[in-house]
């Protein structure tokens, strides 16, 4: 894993300097942080991951809870159905559909891409998150680095913006139009 790691932060090195034409005598200083650490280590976002971990469990309880009592209405509906007019039949049936879909709406709010938990991960995260970007930045300037990178992800975790190169390829880019 370590190995494809270094190789990969190589590579990558590898093509910046041949994409930006210099030697390796001109390359400032590069990095890396390990990010799965500082969410294991940063005491701020421990507590958040408990916090979170905790509001996750007891959502999942109440849709379990749900799902039980619909269970078991289904179970004594299947029991008693033969016996039942047609009228309390479909009264049953009607109700059931109603149970069905509110279990179906709040696991929909709560669980979907974009729902609840989605959203309150990300309320707890991101003042941390930038707090770390904040921190990262610092270190990365007063200590000279030009890139760091994520070792967990491979990602870019900070670049100096003196070596993006994204103006440079939308210029060539419209010369070709």
């Amino acid at each position: 894993m370590l190995k494809k790691i270094a190789f990969t932060l190589f590579s990558l090195l590898l093509i910046y300097m041949f994409n930006s034409g210099i030697s390796f005598s001109q390359v400032g200083r590069i990095g890396y942080i390990d990010s799965m650490r500082l969410r294991t280590e940063y005491k701020e976002f421990t507590e958040a991951q408990v916090k979170f971990d905790k509001e996750v469990v007891e959502w999942e309880a109440q849709a379990d809870s749900m799902k039980k009592e619909i269970d078991s209405l289904q179970t004594e509906f299947d029991k008693i159905k033969l016996i039942l007019s047609e009228e309390k039949k479909k009264e049953k049936e009607n109700f059931l559909d109603e149970k069905n879909l509110a279990y179906n709406k709040f696991t929909e709010e709560i669980f979907a891409p974009g729902g609840k938990i989605e959203k309150r991960n990300a309320e707890l995260t991101k003042p941390i998150l930038d707090k770390i970007n904040q921190v990262l930045e610092k270190v990365a300037l007063e200590n000279n680095f030009d890139i760091i990178f994520d070792s967990v992800n491979g990602n870019i975790a900070y670049a100096k913006k003196t070596i993006d190169l994204t103006d440079k390829v939308l210029e060539e880019l419209e010369k070709l139009e």
